[in-house]
């Protein structure tokens, strides 16, 4: 008979590698999902300067042709 100690470390040596291989696979998905979040941002962040850039073009234009 084996003694109990031992059936209970194997049992708990696999559920540490089965939570270790879990959290493995959780950050590696957050991963790959906040960069893709971070891709979102760098697009909405060009967006924005380029439309702040033809807001303050347009302004100097009209200004330029009311002086």
């Amino acid at each position: 008979m084996v003694p109990r100690e031992t059936v209970t470390e194997h049992r708990l040596d696999a559920l540490e590698k089965k939570v270790d291989d879990g959290f493995a696979e959780l950050k590696a998905e957050m991963r790959s999902r906040f960069d893709g979040v971070d891709q979102r941002f760098d697009r909405m962040q060009n967006t924005l300067i380029g439309s702040a850039a033809v807001i303050v073009a347009s302004l100097i234009g009209l200004i330029a042709t009311q002086i």
